[in-house]
């Protein structure tokens, strides 16, 4: 406990330094491949970890993880690395260019054990503290690594160039896990993240130019896990409820429309909703999963072509691996105006096993692991396409994008204005064993599959064609 004061009373004085003098300017090298962080939290039953393996693009709730710039054609995305290969978190950047087709050596943003000594640790290896990423209106790329609590404080670096990964300054430091921020044009910056207060709840801040940040909580009650999304100015959030604090018992499906730059907040009526939320029964419900003794772990969410909200997530009936939480669904949830549409569209294998919704017109797309990997109680499994074209109420999978694969891919992320040619971004991994972590992406259909080159000699490399899967038969 006087480790974690003391830790806390330092990011305290070092963000109040860094407030005074001002932003600070890092040499960042660059690393010779592409590595993720392979890790598991050592939670083990019957069928496997909790959750394990690659976890590069781990969480839902660290977004977006990817952008695509028009104005610089390139694919700019962030992830957890792994030191020289090993289990040691490196916090990176980089990107695709689509013009060349090329990626460069990545850049290692933060790295715990080189930092200034008043945030440096010597053993991190937990994917909860990987970045998230931002590029405000004049280009420059911001990156938000995670904290844990005030014991590891979350950090904002900024680029000093326009569209370039050369190099960073720190330019805050503060309590803050799970960032997503998003970039409104001529307001500035608007961050939902987590504290450590009252279990974790959720918070969000304004800027306009990093200096300055609000800080206001919008949901208690237990603890919570978002995962939010921009579409033009408005940016929408969807999180579940931890009763009485438990995370194994995540339960619930909640939504928020957030306008005006944070002056207005709805829920899917359209209501305006009084902040902050302290009642699990709050207007913002969509579904209550408690009463039904379903668990709710969420992925993604997007809004149709009339603004309505859906939401892509998993429920389970136990948070362990395997059998026990059986059914397991991968589930859209889709507001028509009038009522909510709720659709299972295929049996998920792992709690943890992630993906991504899109909206295309009148056709709606996602793209997962929802088919079985090689490790099959463990998170992840072998990325398939699935599309509809009726707002949901049926799915067709299209596709296998990958198949016969020797580890699980896993943590399949949505780019924030996605380009055709990189449509989704993702690592892989052993869930069994230690391993290698490849880090992949593909097109919009899924007939494309490239993996990012573990090693490089040169100072670009162009991404290696993977074998992709087959299409699927059409139903009969």
């Amino acid at each position: 406990m006087n480790n974690m004061i003391l830790k806390c009373v330092t990011t305290i004085i070092l963000a109040a330094v860094l407030a005074i003098a001002g932003p600070t300017a890092f040499a960042n090298p660059k690393d010779d491949g592409y590595r993720g962080i392979w890790f598991e939290l050592g939670q083990k039953g019957e069928y496997g970890d909790k959750y394990s393996g690659g976890l590069g693009t781990y969480t839902a709730n660290h977004v977006p993880m990817a952008i695509y710039a028009e104005k610089a054609n390139k694919t700019f995305f962030v992830y957890g690395g792994a030191k020289q290969g090993k289990r040691s978190l490196l916090a990176m950047i980089s990107y695709y260019d689509h013009e060349r087709n090329v990626v460069p050596r990545p850049t290692i943003v933060h790295d715990w054990q080189t930092a200034d000594p008043a945030i440096r640790e010597q053993n991190v290896n937990d994917p909860h503290d990987n970045p998230s990423l931002c590029i405000d209106g004049k280009g420059y790329l911001w990156v938000f690594v995670a904290g844990r609590a005030c014991y590891r404080p979350g950090l904002v670096y900024r680029s000093t160039e326009p569209y370039s990964i050369e190099q960073f300054k720190l330019m805050r430091v503060w309590e803050m896990t799970y960032p997503q921020s998003w970039w409104i044009e001529g307001k500035g910056f608007l961050h939902l993240f987590t504290k450590y207060t009252s279990g974790r709840e959720l918070y969000w801040a304004t800027s306009r130019n990093c200096r300055t940040w609000s800080n206001n909580r919008f949901a208690g009650f237990g603890g919570r896990y978002q995962t939010s999304s921009q579409i033009g100015d408005s940016v929408i959030t969807a999180f579940n409820v931890h009763p009485g604090g438990k995370l194994d018992e995540r339960t619930n499906l909640y939504y928020l429309r957030i306008d005006d730059f944070g002056r207005i907040w709805r829920n899917f009526r359209g209501e305006a909703v009084k902040k902050p939320l302290d009642r699990i029964d709050n207007p913002a419900l969509v579904r209550d999963y408690k009463s039904e003794k379903r668990l709710v772990y969420i992925h993604d969410l997007n809004l149709d072509r009339q603004d309505r909200p859906l939401i892509l997530y998993t429920t389970s009936a136990n948070h362990a691996a395997g059998p026990p939480g059986d059914p397991r669904w991968w589930t859209v949830a889709h507001w028509n105006g009038k009522e909510w549409q709720y659709t299972e569209v295929a049996r998920a294998n792992h709690n943890y096993t992630t993906g991504s919704i899109y909206v295309e017109d009148d056709l709606w797309r996602i793209i997962g692991p929802t088919e079985p990997g090689p490790q099959p109680f463990g998170c992840g499994g072998e990325v398939a396409v699935w599309t509809s074209r009726d707002e949901g109420k049926t799915w067709h999978k299209d596709r296998d994008a990958t198949r016969g694969s020797s580890l699980n891919h896993t943590y399949v992320r949505r780019p924030l204005h996605a380009h055709p040619d990189f449509y989704a971004f993702w690592a892989d991994g052993d869930t069994r064993k230690s391993s290698k972590s490849h880090l992949y992406f593909c097109n919009r259909s899924g007939d494309r599959v490239w993996r990012l080159p573990y090693d490089m000699q040169k100072d670009f490399a162009e991404p290696e064609p993977f074998p992709a899967g087959e299409t699927a038969q059409p139903k009969e």
